[in-house]
């Protein structure tokens, strides 16, 4: 009998976070019995599906397989009907979603296709799926409110302009990335990408 298939999902918001942390998550499911056909690994925001690596993830899905991350804001902060379509979308391939302390990775023979059909995983999925949502609201209204109060003490300068990324932006569109796509890669606003781009076309002329 062959061993079941998983694959891994990694996943973090901007270029200072590593993903190292999250490598136990391979002997964690090779030690339950699984074959870890790949692993993906990216760096951008959770608020927007479109990630190349999750695309990738996503098109390489198969019958049986098992997704596995480290938490479910892992693979989507969307907001909860975007969300749920996301997980309705892996499983419709017939694969599965397996969360440590939340969805958990059963041992071979325990029905991998039984992980997220119980009506209780269900139910904790939705909640888990609109909480992953509401923290990240939760954390952009205080950044604001931070902001705000330190405008008002006349303390707050704003963001220096980040070259680096600003020159980023221009060689992913040069490269033909659409803007959905520079903005996801580097976890930047559209409209950030709209305005740097907006600007070098400027400097150019």
């Amino acid at each position: 009998m062959s061993k079941p298939i998983a694959r891994i999902y990694q996943r973090v918001s901007t270029e200072g976070q590593e993903l190292t942390r999250q490598q136990s998550l391979r002997a964690e499911a090779e030690a339950k019995g699984y074959t870890v056909v790949a692993t993906y690994s990216e760096k951008a925001s959770g608020t927007s599906e479109d990630r190349p690596e999750l695309q990738r993830m996503l098109a390489d899905l198969n019958d049986g397989d098992t997704i596995i991350a480290e938490h479910l804001d892992r693979i989507t902060r969307l907001p909860l009907p975007e969300a749920e379509a996301l997980m309705k979308r892996i499983k419709a391939t017939g694969a599965a979603v397996s969360v440590p302390g939340l969805i958990e990775l059963p041992k071979v023979g325990d029905g991998v296709a039984a992980i997220v059909v119980d009506a209780m995983q269900e139910m904790l999925l939705r909640i888990a799926l609109y909480q992953c949502r509401a923290d990240w609201e939760t954390r952009r209204e205080r950044q604001k409110q931070g902001i705000a109060i330190a405008k008002a003490k006349g303390v707050y300068k704003g963001r220096k302009p980040d070259t680096v990324a600003n020159a980023k932006i221009v060689e992913l569109r040069a490269l033909g990335y659409t803007i959905a796509k520079v903005a996801s890669t580097l976890n930047v606003s559209e409209s950030q990408v709209k305005l740097i781009l907006k600007k070098s076309t400027t400097v150019t002329q």
